[in-house]
């Protein structure tokens, strides 16, 4: 059994990731500026702390912890990081997290820290082409990422891995891929592409419109929650020394995906395609190192998770009518 600290365990990945640790029987800690929203934490203690608090952080971090999952940012859909009102806070806010986090780690010689990283870290130049964008991890140099958001997930990465040079901590950085399931935002202006359509079909008649920002033509590939936290532990217990991307290959566009909800409700839709932020054109997975690392790469499974997570967001939707 391992004592482990989950930063960011009152957000969507973070909430799923302390249930499975405690799952296989080890000691977790959760914290996080909030609770879950949806469902109550597992985690054997939950500290409600303000992890841009450098004092917080050091409280919160002691020398007996074994492994530390860095999860905490201030994030969302596109509807959040793509339209650039937000641009300040995210970079402010993520970047003071992980400069207290990874200091106080070292301080404390904690000897294993993930750190969650993105795909918005890849150039835009590589992502205009809905049918073949390049996110392979050796392309995110020369930078150029589509939002501040992405500039700021780079400079954490270089972060960690400066850390781990220059104080041996055993750093590792993972570029998550449009991770999506139950339990997550759906209604709050943070929800990603899978959970607002599944809130519009789910409000949306036996047959009706469904508003889609942008063309609709654009690409995007999703991994499933059980998928993530897989792959997470797995990539924690190795030996990985660089960043590495996990998520699905499967390529969707976001009129197919609104499509293929309705579809799974038994409802008939019809886009109505809408201006909007849309980030990038084009971007997937590209699975190649993890699965040369690890032996391992995640199920694509895309009608399982969709099927689950309406579910879910329909059962919300009912409440509040």
């Amino acid at each position: 059994m391992k004592k482990i600290l989950v930063c960011g365990a009152g957000g969507f990945i973070g909430y799923h990731l302390v249930n499975d640790l405690k799952r296989q029987g080890h000691y977790v800690i959760g914290a996080d500026i909030k609770k879950p929203l949806y469902a109550k934490t597992d985690a054997d203690e939950f500290y409600l702390y303000d992890l841009r608090n450098p004092a917080l952080v050091e409280i919160l971090i002691t020398s007996d912890i074994d492994e530390i999952y860095q999860l905490a940012a201030d994030m969302g859909g596109t509807g959040y990081i793509g339209t650039g009102e937000h641009d300040s806070d995210i970079m402010h806010n993520s970047a003071m997290i992980n400069l207290n986090v990874v200091h106080e780690a070292c301080k404390k010689g904690i000897k294993k820290i993930l750190y969650t990283s993105s795909a918005c870290v890849y150039p835009e130049r590589n992502q205009t082409d809905p049918d073949n964008p390049l996110c392979s991890e050796d392309t995110a140099y020369p930078a150029e990422p589509d939002t501040e958001y992405g500039w700021e997930k780079l400079f954490s990465e270089r972060l960690y891995f400066a850390h781990r040079k220059n104080h041996s901590i055993d750093a590792k950085v993972v570029r998550l891929h449009n991770i999506f399931g139950p339990q997550g935002s759906w209604n709050d202006g943070k929800e990603k592409a899978p959970a607002a359509l599944c809130r519009k079909v789910a409000e949306c008649p036996e047959q009706g419109l469904v508003d889609i920002w942008g063309p609709g033509t654009q690409t995007r590939s999703f991994l499933y929650i059980e998928e993530c936290l897989k792959g997470l532990q797995m990539i924690m217990s190795s030996d990985i020394d660089q960043p590495v991307n996990l998520g699905s290959e499967r390529m969707i566009s976001i009129n197919d995906l609104a499509l293929l909800i309705a579809s799974i409700a038994g409802k008939q839709i019809f886009v109505h395609n809408i201006d909007g932020p849309i980030g990038v054109m084009g971007r997937t997975s590209h699975n190649a190192l993890i699965e040369q690392l690890l032996g391992w790469r995640p199920d694509e499974n895309l009608e399982y998770g969709l099927e689950h997570t309406y579910k879910w967001i329909k059962g919300q939707v009912n409440d509040l009518q």
